[in-house]
């Protein structure tokens, strides 16, 4: 993984604390972890209808943990960042995966042209990085996982659920 420039403080003077919102806050410690974590969400069977959203910096992991999961969902092949194309679809035995990069997204009448409401209103698992740039046109994300690179390794990871759904997924998951 590589890492952008970290701004804000990097070393905690006392123990974390969960954030009021009742996020889920934990540390991957490698990448080694980043791929164990996406293997056990790739495990909730009620991911395969979830929008997921990913949140952070650039170089943060957002594409690692991406790649990570789609490979613990079977997917074969090459997998590439969607950063020009805005979506990548993805096949897994049983599940459609859509793969969306919103960083160069900046006209709403994009969304419509390219079809994104109905990819949005069909089945499948649908995974947005820099989420933000179409907010007004997503629905609400189910889990939205937030990431910030520490250092050249280590990630902070805050996971929000947003949704009945993306309560469940958190649920399921080990600590």
């Amino acid at each position: 993984m590589t890492v952008a420039p970290h701004i804000g403080r990097i070393v905690e003077t006392s123990a974390p604390q969960a954030p009021a919102d009742g996020a889920r806050v934990q540390t991957w410690h490698s990448e080694d972890d980043t791929a164990a974590w996406a293997r056990a969400l790739a495990a909730q069977p009620l991911l395969a209808n979830a929008f997921l959203t990913l949140h952070g910096d650039l170089g943060a992991g957002k594409t690692t943990l991406v790649r990570h999961l789609l490979r613990a969902l079977g997917v074969q092949g090459r997998i590439k960042s969607p950063t020009y194309a805005v979506v990548e679809p993805h096949e897994a035995p049983g599940l459609a995966i859509w793969h969306f990069d919103f960083y160069r997204f900046d006209d709403p009448r994009e969304w419509e042209d390219a079809g994104f409401r109905d990819i949005f209103a069909s089945p499948g698992l649908k995974l947005a990085e820099w989420p933000e740039k179409a907010a007004a046109l997503t629905p609400p994300a189910d889990l939205a996982i937030h990431i910030e690179a520490i250092d050249e390794t280590e990630r902070k990871v805050t996971l929000r659920a947003h949704t009945p759904l993306g309560r469940s997924l958190l649920q399921g998951m080990t600590a």
